[in-house]
């Protein structure tokens, strides 16, 4: 995959999946207003539901107080009577229609210890309407006859006339009355209770009741506006549409609430959020794994064309040479060519292993037959190996065993070879003067190798990834030391089947160090 289409690609997918977030938070914001638009109203209506419940029962207790004394004809003072009378004749069916309506207002004159007047004029309205339906013949023969009537009478009381009268009463004595004689705390917050509930509104709220901007002791507990928790309406409006008062009401755990009812739907739009976003970071993680792979197999391919190429080539020359008549009568030269193929095969030979191990171990298909070994003796083999590369560079290698306990549990070939791995690390990536130390310890129930150089060190990147299959600092065919990056990784998946801890620190320019830790037996 080229870097401009793998680029172009992570573009896309990220403008994808911003857009996809933002078209969610978008949407859940627009649900929370919604629902707090729909809340608001609902709280708002039910305030005025219960604003008006209260008015007018207090002006029914005024009326009816009132009203009834009303009732004691003695109190009568004066009475005014109004009539009207309408009449029309229909001549085509000889027939006369009346109508008559009489009106009687009768004033009252009561005592009141509520107005600062001694006494209070109040009103009684009557009325009495009659309809007359009259029949008329006017032919020689029914002269005689008299007319035929029907009549219809009702008599009421104009109440609503009364109300609208005692209603300029009650506005003005309501003024004069302390608000906490007209309003019980314990009262409201029932009928707020109930109304909210009907309204589906089941949530923690507190009220309170100011006059001109001051709070009043008509309030539930302790009160305090908060904004946008907080809602309003005036109540006790007089008959100018004005009011002192203003009833508040706060929801304390409004957010917490209206959230609750989109729970469901929220919580699956953050799922799916996260679900889109794991997918992206994973296609992305696998995408740049894809890749580094690809480089990586560049890489080992072009290593193990490099590691087959030198022993192939002296294989090739061997072969001529032996092929040669000046030299085929010298069994000397011919056996000294026969053992060069042999150690250029064996070479090969030990290249292909180690792949197929590492192949093996990929497939937990390599069975490692464990017994109780030395690691000392190992440990002095896999030196003894190695012992003839460091000093044919002029190089140094000391040790300081002070490991007592030295049994473990574990494989002697893979063990050896896993020492000689890390080993030939440090001849190879040392400068031109190769110091290597060896030294061994025991703590507490473990043994520990340490194997130091003094070589060219490795970067943190490289010191995060050493371990990786395949992995080398440099890339293509431009290393210095040959190999195909599989050394390290091999060393680590035999350490781990023996239940150990392989542990690298390095410093660029200054050197590295291989820590090995083993169970003691």
């Amino acid at each position: 995959m080229k870097k401009s289409t793998f680029i172009a690609i992570i573009i896309v997918m990220t403008i994808a999946l911003v857009g996809t977030i933002l078209v969610q938070i978008s949407w859940i914001e627009k649900s929370v207003q919604n629902i707090e638009s729909q809340f608001s109203g609902n709280v708002l209506r039910s305030m005025d539901v219960v604003s008006r419940s209260i008015e007018n029962k207090e002006l029914m207790d005024f009326y009816i107080k009132y009203s009834n004394l009303t009732k004691d004809s003695k109190l009568a003072t004066q009475a005014a009577i109004q009539s009207i009378i309408y009449e029309q004749i229909d001549t085509l069916n000889n027939e006369k229609f009346t109508y008559a309506r009489t009106i009687l207002e009768q004033q009252y004159k009561v005592p009141t210890e509520l107005m600062n007047e001694d006494s209070l004029t109040l009103k009684k309205t009557f009325s009495k309407s009659d309809v007359i339906i009259t029949k008329h013949y006017f032919n020689e023969d029914d002269l005689k006859k008299l007319p035929q009537e029907e009549k219809k009478s009702r008599f009421e009381e104009l109440t609503t006339i009364d109300k609208e009268y005692l209603k300029e009463l009650y506005y003005e004595n309501s003024k004069r009355v302390p608000l906490h004689r007209r309003i019980n705390a314990n009262d409201l917050y029932d009928k707020l209770k109930f109304q909210f509930e009907t309204m589906g509104i089941k949530t923690p709220f507190k009220f309170a009741v100011y006059n001109n901007g001051n709070l009043t002791s008509v309030k539930s507990g302790l009160f305090s506006k908060e904004s946008g928790k907080t809602y309003h309406i005036p109540i006790f409006i007089g008959i100018n549409g004005n009011s002192p008062y203003d009833l508040y009401v706060n929801f304390p755990d409004k957010r917490t609430y209206l959230l609750s009812g989109i729970a469901d739907n929220l919580a699956l739009s953050l799922l799916f959020i996260l679900i889109i976003t794991g997918v992206f970071g994973t296609t992305l993680y696998q995408l740049n794994k894809q890749k580094k792979i690809s480089e990586i197999k560049t890489d080992f391919i072009n290593n193990m064309t490099h590691e087959f190429k030198t022993p192939i080539a002296t294989i090739n020359i061997a072969l001529d040479a032996i092929k040669n008549p000046k030299i085929i009568g010298d069994k000397d030269r011919i056996l000294n060519y026969v053992n060069m193929i042999r150690e250029e095969n064996k070479r090969m030979h030990a290249q292909v292993e180690s792949v197929l191990q590492i192949s093996k171990l990929q497939k937990n298909q390599l069975n490692l037959d464990m017994e109780v070994v030395d690691l000392q003796e190992i440990l002095d083999n896999a030196i003894n190996h190695i012992r003839l590369m460091i000093e044919s560079k002029n190089g140094i290698l000391t040790t300081n065993f002070q490991a007592i306990q030295t049994e473990v549990f574990g494989n002697s070939f893979h063990l050896t070879n896993l020492l000689i791995n890390i080993l030939d690390n440090a001849v190879k990536y040392s400068n031109e003067r190769v110091n290597i130390k060896v030294t061994t310890e025991n703590n507490a129930n473990s043994i520990l190798i340490h194997i130091k150089d003094e070589g060219i060190g490795m970067s943190k990147t490289a010191l995060r990834h050493i371990f990786d299959e395949f992995y080398r600092e440099e890339t293509g065919n431009i290393h210095n030391v040959k190999g195909h990056g599989l050394g390290l990784s091999y060393v680590k998946k035999i350490i781990d089947l023996h239940h150990g801890k392989v542990i690298a620190q390095s410093e660029k320019g200054k050197g590295s160090e291989f820590t090995i830790k083993l169970n003691v037996i």
